[in-house]
């Protein structure tokens, strides 16, 4: 999987890739020239005393060095940037494809995992990718290079290369093959400690508010162990494999330098001859040691790529069609045709036979009881889900028949927990419409009334919003939710449950004022109160995902039990609550 995704990777980078292998080339080069450089000096100049041929000999050594450390300079800050540019690549592939899921998909693998596979996995694929360019080219060329090199400056001593090369790949070869299983479960492990702090960070209030600090200090202590366990493993094998590539380093030096000496004093091979042999060794040696290392991080970095590939290969189930029609109505309505969903999995369908239309310029409410299937209802004009039966229509046009921006491009959405991003209030209401001036934000807030209170933020417009909107109240987050939507100015208005966080006067100007300016807009409203939706044009009423009352409030009364029961609940909790004392 790691192959194939930086096959998809790279071919931006040839050019790139193309310079690095050949600096490497040049760097192999010079040094692969400098021991042999150095056993002249010793032979020619040392042990002669002509001090001349060791300045000359020595400078030649200057500039090979010097190119040798320009090329590897070169070398590792093109290897860096190519790297770091397909890692960021893979991050915004990863990105891009996340963004286009429809909510199956998102929470088939989960918020954690994806944060972890964009974050975390792609930091593994990039590291190794940065160390394969160091290495890739130079090992096997200083690899077969010094072997050559070495064998012409003495063939006698070859058979200690024949032993300590291929002794140092299996030593390390082994070490690996017992750290895969590791990382492995090392990844797997961040994806199970970052779901429960996701988790226990989200749900911290409901933690304190059943004393349940501990159990979760236990859960997450549970995870945290099973990760650190994973990475002390790897850390002791990483442990281990070091001192065996020294203690293999050592000894083929000292077997070179036993059994050379014996040579040197056969005269069979000069003393230069045989310092150039071992630093040729050490090159080899190093360039098995370079691969091997390189290669422990490949077991890692393959886990990685395998994530990082399942989620580029997973298609959204809500795709624009092979060839899209218009919306070519300039007021767009709703439309539900025997619409049936099942959500993956489940036996019993959450929708079933679900017909009505919502007009432009009028409001219809959607009201049942709880799971009775509201916003699963309002998720399907988005195409957040696909229906599994029947037909969702948005402006005379099946929503699966247009482009998903041409559905998108019609609709506000308002959803059941509002959402506001770390920014300023104007960037949040932005959000709608990026384009719109300070005159348009002010409308909008005034109709949300949410004007009020942003006037008396430190800053107004240019106040600041924590992320996800927790240094405001939970009903100023609501109705800075809706005037964003408004501010969108979009043909359909999608409001799910958005009004529950309000007091009731708010909640009545706030209609009131919403009515006037929605007179050519489609408002479809999910409500748990009668009060909110006593005025709506139509009432939807869902009871165990289908429709079993659609009229205005008064018709309902007369002719949906349901509704009917759901209202005097209500009143009846008012009345009974009216007299409690505070």
């Amino acid at each position: 999987m790691l192959i194939r995704l930086l096959r998809r990777a790279m071919p931006p980078y040839a050019g790139f890739l193309a310079a690095i292998a050949l600096l490497q080339l040049v760097g192999v080069i010079a040094n692969l020239y400098l021991p042999s450089l150095n056993g002249r000096i010793i032979d020619e100049g040392v042990a002669r005393g002509d001090i001349g041929y060791i300045w000359r000999t020595g400078a030649v050594m200057l500039v090979v060095s010097v190119v040798s450390i320009i090329a590897a300079i070169s070398v590792a800050r093109l290897g860096s940037q190519v790297a770091a540019s397909v890692g960021r690549d893979t991050r915004a592939s990863v990105f891009s494809r996340v963004l286009s899921f429809s909510d199956r998909e998102v929470l088939g693998f989960g918020a954690p995992t994806l944060i972890t596979r964009a974050g975390n996995d792609v930091t593994q694929v990039q590291t190794v990718v940065s160390m394969l360019l160091m290495v890739v080219i130079q090992a096997p060329i200083m690899m077969v290079g010094g072997i050559i090199m070495a064998l012409q400056e003495d063939a006698g001593l070859a058979w200690i290369m024949a032993v300590a090369v291929p002794l140092l790949a299996v030593a390390v070869g082994l070490i690996i093959g017992r750290m895969v299983p590791w990382f492995r479960a090392m990844q797997e492990s961040v994806d199970r400690v970052n779901r429960i702090l996701r988790e226990q960070i989200t749900g911290v209030r409901v933690v304190r508010a059943f004393v349940r600090e501990q159990v979760e200090r236990d859960r997450f202590a549970v995870a945290n162990t099973t990760y650190t366990e994973a990475s002390l493993n790897v850390g002791r094998l990483m442990a281990i494999a070091f001192p065996t590539v020294m203690v293999i380093f050592n000894l083929s030096s000292a077997a070179v330098l036993w059994f050379g000496a014996q040579r040197v004093e056969a005269g069979a091979v000069q003393v230069g001859g045989l310092i150039a042999f071992m630093q040729y060794l050490i090159q080899v040696l190093m360039a098995v040691m370079m691969t091997t290392m390189t290669a422990m991080m490949i077991p890692r970095a393959e886990v990685s790529a395998r994530r990082i590939g399942e989620v580029l290969a997973t298609e959204s189930t809500v795709t624009d069609p092979v060839a899209p029609l218009p919306i070519e109505e300039e007021y767009a309505g709703v439309e539900f045709r025997d619409v049936t969903f099942h959500y993956p999995g489940a036996e019993a369908p959450v929708l079933d036979g679900i017909s009505f239309a919502a007009r432009p310029g009028t409001t219809t409410a959607i009201i049942g009881s709880t799971g009775a299937g509201k916003t699963t209802l309002l998720s399907l004009i988005p195409r957040l889900h696909d229906v599994t039966g029947g037909a969702v229509l948005v402006g005379g046009r099946d929503v699966r028949d247009a482009r998903l921006e041409d559905v998108w491009g019609r609709i506000a959405y308002v959803p059941q927990k509002p959402y506001l991003f770390s920014g300023t209030v104007a960037t949040n209401l932005r959000y709608g419409d990026p384009h719109a001036d300070e005159a348009a934000l002010w409308d909008s807030l005034a109709v949300a009334q949410a004007a009020d209170f942003v006037e008396r933020m430190d800053g107004g417009l240019d106040a600041r919003i924590a992320q996800g909107g927790t240094n405001v109240s939970g009903g100023q987050r609501q109705r800075l939710a809706i005037a964003r939507a408004l501010v969108r100015g979009a043909d359909i208005l999608l409001f799910d449950d958005s009004f529950s966080a309000l007091d009731v006067a708010t909640d009545a100007r706030l209609r009131a004022a919403l009515e006037a300016r929605t007179a050519y807009t489609t408002v479809i409203v999910v409500a748990q109160r009668v009060s909110t939706i006593v005025d709506a044009d139509q009432i939807v009423v869902l009871d165990d995902g289908a429709v079993v009352g659609v009229g205005t409030h008064t018709q309902l009364l007369e002719t949906c039990p349901t509704y009917r029961e759901i209202a005097e609940s209500q009143k009846a909790g008012s009345a009974g609550t009216a007299g409690v004392p505070a």
